[in-house]
């Protein structure tokens, strides 16, 4: 997410989606509409505006940030997409109150994040949903107090979680990227000022429908891209509150590859029941070009 610091977008302090980003429309290219990437003769496009998973990259200068020359950056890269968009959700974007309930669909990186957040902000409790309970140990590592797995039920998950809340939980963070968890996730919020952060990304095709009551009687629908965070603004701030320890998500990361076996990676985040969580492939960067904007 870049910060040209000029659009409207960025000069608001209700948003943080730059105008000038790539997600959603994947051009693919940087703002002089180049690739600075080849591989056998043929063009190779740039991802999302980064492009990251390369021994040397180029960006523009609206989408890099300076940040603490002495921060490690084999944990600190996680604050460039997964605990900075869990944890923003939950302490940013739905900006949860102390005391409140809170749930959170879905336990990979990002959710334990959101968990995180929800901690944080002095939530007294959180409930942490997924089909696989092997998570549920990390979960409460990081402050999950309640853990339910819908396979253990015969009935809507949603109207689980409203019997046990006492009519429906205050937040609720979609961390999946499914249409119909999302919609749960709405249903278990309290009917007059539950709020539901949509943090997964669903599949590009995908359509979400429900019934308008839900949110005519006071229930909130929205979305977090990046945690809520003004990525050059921000990300400084979030390093340094690592390195005063303000948080710790060590615990996030369960394997640490070397850049030949990014193929490798990739497999153990698709395999799910184990290495569900976040794991960061290290190259051993070279350099990175900051390209001017035109």
């Amino acid at each position: 997410m870049p910060q040209c610091r000029k659009c409207k977008c960025c000069v608001s302090s209700d948003t943080n989606i730059c105008y000038q980003n790539d997600i959603g429309k994947y051009n693919g290219v940087l703002l002089d509409k180049t690739s600075r990437f080849t591989c056998k003769g043929k063009p190779v496009h740039n991802f999302v505006s980064t492009s990251t998973f390369t021994e040397y990259t180029v960006v523009d200068d609206i989408a890099v940030a300076k940040i603490h020359r002495d921060a490690p950056l084999d944990k600190v890269c996680l604050i460039g997409c997964a605990f900075s968009t869990g944890y923003g959700s939950a302490v940013k974007a739905a900006k949860v109150k102390p005391g409140s309930t809170c749930v959170v669909f879905g336990l990979g990186g990002v959710g334990l994040s959101v968990i995180m957040g929800c901690k944080v902000s002095g939530a007294s409790r959180i409930i942490a949903v997924d089909l696989n309970s092997d998570k549920f140990a990390k979960a409460k590592e990081f402050g999950a107090t309640d853990f339910i797995n819908p396979k253990d039920y015969d009935r809507p998950i949603d109207e689980v979680l409203t019997e046990m809340t006492e009519d429906g939980v205050d937040y609720a963070f979609e961390v999946i990227g499914n249409t119909g968890v999302m919609t749960s996730a709405l249903k278990s919020t309290h009917f007059g000022y539950g709020k539901t952060i949509i943090v997964g990304v669903a599949p590009s095709t995908a359509t979400i429908s429900f019934d308008p009551m839900l949110v005519l009687t006071g229930r909130v629908l929205t979305g977090a891209v990046f945690g809520g965070w003004k990525s050059k603004d921000d990300v400084p701030k979030l390093v340094s509150d690592y390195m005063n320890k303000k948080f710790n998500f060590d615990g996030l990361i369960t394997h640490r590859l070397p850049f030949l076996k990014i193929n490798e990676g990739f497999e153990l985040l698709r395999k799910g029941e184990r290495y569900a969580l976040c794991l960061k492939i290290i190259p051993n960067y070279e350099g990175i070009f900051i390209h001017p904007t035109p």
